[in-house]
């Protein structure tokens, strides 16, 4: 069902909203909904209360009225005998000979009150008064008074999921921000350090699973490295003495293939070392300074003179130059086994590009960036162990670099138009890491 809704609704077109906005729309809602209820009740059972209290009012005048007119009196509070606009549903009552009050909605909307009683001649008396202006008066201060305080409730409710909402959404939003760094290969972050507070939560519990996954995770995969590194390690003497008495074979074709062999066993070996090295986080820069587009140069050209370099701004860099070349020759050959010819290096300032015109590099690399071991017919030729840009981007991270890889395709052409060659770029830090790590302070200028 996520995957239906994911390619009904993609991430970039889905509507974004923060929680608080969210909280705070629900609790004014809610508000919203109870202070409407309750002002309704309140109307309601204030004007039912007024208006009883009015029929009682003239329940007890028309009893005055009736002992008067049996007196003699009959103009007593403007009561009137026989009255021919009295309500039908009250002639009803008094025909079965008792004393009734009525309330019938009169002009304007204001309420009619109605009283009558029968008489010992037969003929009914009755009264006729009208809401008093007072009551109405109250009804609409009252209405007022519920607006406003309705009014109230609805930006207090919302003033109070902004706060509640922010707060959450502000732990969230810190926990989201460790957990990333986590995913980038920080280790010493810790989501429930990153998110503070006092008041624990769920929250707090969200953290400490993302703590303990991130533990779990990280000794899997030390545990697998150590694995890695101990195996690659006990290879490398049979290897050694694999290669040796091949050596020793007389010359032919089977020795040749034999050599072949073992030569790239031993090359696999030494790779899988350095990229457990490499995962270890132990390597340190050696530095020095050297003028980079002279050194790309001629190291290109003692691995192959056939390989143009273009040297389009000259600069001078603080790094490695055993790693670089590592990184360097292995985008080289990456270049030569899965791309076609020619081969263009390029050096701009501290930014080096290394070209061909093959098919390009596939989507999982582009999107996941290199892999080891990961190979196949989408990855180029699908010859290799995947271990040449996996080793180039470690030394690249030793180095305090970046290393970027895109496809060249024509101006405009959409993404399923083949393309026309793939394009490795090493970003070289302008301050580049020191032996321990870290980088060094900029010293602050004086006067």
């Amino acid at each position: 069902m996520r995957g239906i809704l994911g390619r009904l609704v993609p991430d970039d077109a889905a509507i974004r909203t923060g929680l608080r906005w969210k909280l705070s729309a629900a609790i004014a809602l809610v508000g919203a909904l109870v202070a409407i209820a309750l002002s309704l009740v309140v109307h309601n059972a204030a004007r039912v209360s007024m208006l009883d209290n009015s029929r009682d009012l003239a329940d007890e005048r028309i009893r005055v009225a009736q002992r008067m007119y049996e007196a003699g009196r009959t103009q007593a509070f403007g009561v009137k005998v026989d009255d021919p606009d009295i309500p039908g549903d009250l002639m009803e009552k008094v025909a079965e000979g008792r004393r009734a009050t009525y309330v019938s909605e009169g002009a304007h909307g204001v309420p009619d009150i109605w009283a009558a009683v029968p008489l010992k001649d037969g003929r009914v008396l009755s009264l006729h008064t009208r809401f008093t202006d007072r009551g109405a008066d109250v009804m609409k201060d009252l209405d007022q008074a519920l607006i406003i305080g309705s009014i109230a409730v609805v930006l207090g409710g919302s003033a109070l999921g902004v706060l509640i909402g922010g707060q959450l959404s502000g732990r969230l939003r810190k926990a989201a921000a460790a957990a990333n760094r986590v995913a980038k290969g920080e280790t010493d972050v810790r989501v429930r350090d990153a998110i503070g507070g006092v008041v624990r939560d769920e929250t707090d519990d969200l953290a400490r699973a993302v703590d303990a996954m991130a533990d779990a995770l990280q000794q899997r995969l030390e545990a697998e490295r150590r694995v890695t590194a101990d195996i690659a390690h006990e290879l490398r003497t049979p290897v050694t003495g694999l290669l040796t008495a091949a050596e020793l074979l007389p010359p032919g074709r089977p020795t040749e293939l034999v050599l072949d062999r073992a030569k790239a066993m031993r090359t696999l070996v030494e790779d899988v070392l350095e990229v457990a090295r490499l995962d270890g986080a132990s390597e340190r820069a050696e530095l020095q300074d050297i003028m980079l587009g002279e050194f790309v140069a001629r190291r290109v050209a003692a691995k192959d003179a056939g390989i143009a370099v273009r040297v389009i701004h000259e600069s001078e860099v603080t790094t490695d130059p055993r790693r670089l070349e590592r990184v360097l020759f292995n985008l080289l050959a990456n270049a030569a086994r899965h791309g076609k010819p020619p081969i263009e290096v390029s050096v701009e300032g501290r930014v080096i590009r290394v070209r061909d015109h093959g098919p390009g590099f596939p989507e999982e690399l582009l999107a996941e960036g290199p892999s080891r071991f990961r190979t196949g017919r989408s990855d180029r030729s699908g010859v290799g162990h995947g271990l040449g840009l996996t080793i180039a981007a470690g030394q690249a991270r030793v180095l305090g670099a970046r290393l970027t890889f895109r496809n060249v395709r024509p101006a405009g052409a959409p993404e399923h138009v083949p393309a026309e060659g793939a394009v490795a770029v090493l970003w070289l830090p302008e301050h580049a890491p020191t032996n321990t790590g870290s980088f060094p302070m900029m010293p602050l200028s004086s006067g």
